[in-house]
């Protein structure tokens, strides 16, 4: 019987021959079925509107609906509408998961690129290894081996006064690795983020780093050129925290930040700052801790650090590094009339050391004045590069007879300032008062979006130094029937620095903003004003402690308070700052003013401010103010910090 093949069965029997004759198909030479089979098994699951895919895309919900992500290189998305299309990306980056064509800034196959989402993916739909290989990825394997990562510390320099993109502080990742010792703990590696600088224009930089100029990107660097440049050379104490993290976190916090390599975010000083970026770091090895969402308006470093040590068990053991200025003043403090002078000599002429009047000190005490002398010389060699060989060569100098003496150096126990910041009153404040001015009584309601000032209650905080951003005070006066715009505060930053026989550096203030004022031609004038000033300040402990300060100034008003509407000149205003107990503070102040341009005139102002802290967030204050002409003004207020 003949058999008649048809198309069909002409169809059947090549597709039995191919089985037969042919070897399996590679997975990379046909991946659409396994491909159309892992983008189903997305869609099904909703992948996509999972908050884990959302923090690693850096997802952000827009206010008319939709997403767009923080991110700003292009080479993060491998969908052309991955930026604001989290579908797209997932669907993309699965496709791109099966080819080794290079993508990214990094320039890696989509599997070592992106790791971060491939082992989430990879976890999620569990990936068939033969249907879809793995890659191998040999410079994130020797980029991990190299770090050795077995936990997480973060890192908390504290505030800086000098450079307005550190002024709140810092925080950055440590990677500590199997085995480290106190000793070895500075060789780690530390993951940071920070803007790349393209200027420094005074005027240019802050408008710039104020709307996202800058660039922000993470990178890489061993832990003691952090720890000289933060407490070597800015002279800031170096707070450390120890992570709860699991070896799973571990390591979906080291995938991810290898992936963030491909990227860079714009940089916003007060918000979306290195703090900001840290923490949605931690949110992608947790990501149930929503750091970030607490963040709206600003992210301040020390409020951040508070953030993460409200989180049940994730902050284990608290480490603090001083500065070295730190270690200086206090050894310095601890030190005898005659031992500082000693120390002052030997700065100048070491060669002292081998005087028969030093030689009449005990040699324990000997030591101590040369070990300070030293660190002394090699802070001054790093902060005057000018006359750094000559501080070299003197501290070379000391240090050869040092070693002659043959005794080990005594530790000597650093007292932080202040406490960790974590400790410190929140950065918000709310405030209620009632009080007097020359003829009127009058309630008040303030409010201040961030962050301390002189009298604020000072645990956690930077001794000594002010920052008040965006503050308004609402007053209703009874007599006249009238509420009004008190005062509006842009900025007010302090920063008293008190001198001694080894540091001088100088103390400053900056404000701006709009007052209440009496003159010529109205009883309550609103008035904008802008002050700066410098000056030096120096300490004292007769009472507790004492702050005494004196800044020369420079104003310019403007308001119709005045005959031709402004005036400017300056002047100088003198203070004292004291802890009277540790609850109980006082701040006196006098001014006088001189304006011989606009409306000439001059004017003199004194205060009596004292605060008391009932609390860690609740503070009562008591605040008495002359100002000529016959403006007095007394006042008592409740302020409470969230």
């Amino acid at each position: 019987m003949r058999y008649d093949r048809g198309p069909l069965a002409l169809i059947l029997v090549g597709l039995w021959s191919a089985i037969l004759l042919e070897p399996p198909a590679r997975a990379d030479q046909s991946p659409e079925p396994y491909l159309a089979e892992l983008i189903q098994r997305a869609t099904e699951l909703r992948l996509s509107e999972e908050r884990y895919w959302h923090v690693l895309l850096h997802y952000q919900p827009n206010l008319s609906g939709g997403y767009t992500s923080q991110a700003g290189d292009p080479g993060f998305f491998l969908s052309p509408h991955g930026k604001t299309d989290p579908q797209a990306e997932l669907t993309a980056t699965l496709a791109q998961f099966f080819s080794d064509e290079l993508v990214g800034r990094s320039r890696q196959p989509a599997q070592c690129a992106f790791v971060g989402r491939y082992q989430w993916l990879k976890a999620m739909l569990a990936f068939d290894d033969r249907r879809l290989p793995p890659q191998r990825c040999d410079r994130l394997a020797a980029w991990l081996e190299a770090l050795d990562a077995r936990s997480i510390t973060l890192i908390f320099p504290s505030a800086y006064m000098n450079n307005p993109a550190s002024m709140f502080g810092h925080t950055l990742l440590r990677i500590d690795q199997k085995n480290q010792t106190e000793l070895t703990r500075i060789l780690a590696y530390t993951v940071n983020f920070a803007a790349e600088v393209t200027t420094r224009h005074g005027v240019a930089y802050a408008v710039l780093g104020l709307t996202g100029g800058f660039k922000g990107y993470f990178s890489t660097l061993p832990y003691y050129m952090k720890v000289q440049e933060y407490g070597d050379i800015e002279n800031r104490d170096i707070w450390e925290y120890r992570l709860n993290l699991s070896p799973q976190q571990l390591s979906r916090l080291l995938w991810h930040a290898w992936e963030l390599g491909n990227t860079h975010f714009d940089y916003y000083f007060l918000k979306e700052n290195c703090s900001y970026y840290i923490l949605s770091l931690l949110e992608a090895s947790v990501p149930e801790l929503h750091l970030t969402d607490r963040f709206l308006l600003w992210t301040v470093p020390a409020d951040t650090v508070r953030a993460i040590a409200e989180q049940p068990g994730l902050i284990g053991e608290i480490v603090y590094r001083p500065a070295r200025t730190t270690q200086i003043r206090q050894q310095y403090a601890a030190m005898s009339n005659e031992e500082q002078g000693w120390l002052h000599r030997l700065v100048r002429e070491p060669a002292a050391a081998r005087s028969d009047q030093f030689l009449r000190l005990s040699r324990e005490r000997q030591a101590f004045v040369l070990d300070v002398a030293s660190e002394y010389l090699r802070y001054r060699s790093v902060v005057d590069e000018a006359n750094a060989p000559r501080y070299k060569e003197s501290n070379r100098a000391v240090l050869s007879i040092r070693s002659g003496l043959k005794i080990p150096s005594k530790e000597y126990k650093i007292v932080p300032f202040t406490l960790p910041p974590e400790e410190g009153h929140k950065i918000h404040r709310l405030g209620v008062s009632g009080g007097w001015r020359q003829d009127d009584f009058f309630e008040e309601v303030n409010v201040r979006l961030a962050y301390h000032d002189l009298l604020d209650p000072e645990r956690g905080y930077t001794p000594d130094a002010q920052i008040e951003l965006m503050s308004v005070a609402l007053r209703h006066y009874q007599r006249r029937d009238q509420t009004r715009l008190e005062r509006v505060t842009l900025a007010n930053i302090i920063s008293l620095s008190p001198m001694d026989g080894l540091f001088r550096k100088p103390s400053w203030k900056l404000s701006g903003g709009l007052q209440t004022v009496r003159g010529n031609r109205c009883r309550l004038c609103s008035n904008l004003n802008v002050n700066g000033g410098m000056g030096a300040a120096v300490e004292s402990r007769w009472i507790r402690r004492e702050v005494y300060f004196a800044l020369a100034e420079l104003d310019a008003n403007y308001s119709r308070a005045y005959a031709e509407d402004h005036r400017a000149g300056g002047g100088g205003t003198a203070g004292l700052l004291a802890d009277v107990t540790e609850r109980w503070k006082v701040l006196l102040s006098a001014s006088y003013l001189r304006f011989p341009l606009g409306d000439r005139s001059d004017t003199f102002r004194a205060s009596f401010h004292q605060r008391y802290t009932v609390q860690k967030d609740l503070a009562v204050r008591v605040e008495l103010t002359h100002r000529d002409p016959q403006d007095n003004e007394a006042l008592v207020l409740l302020h409470g910090y969230f």
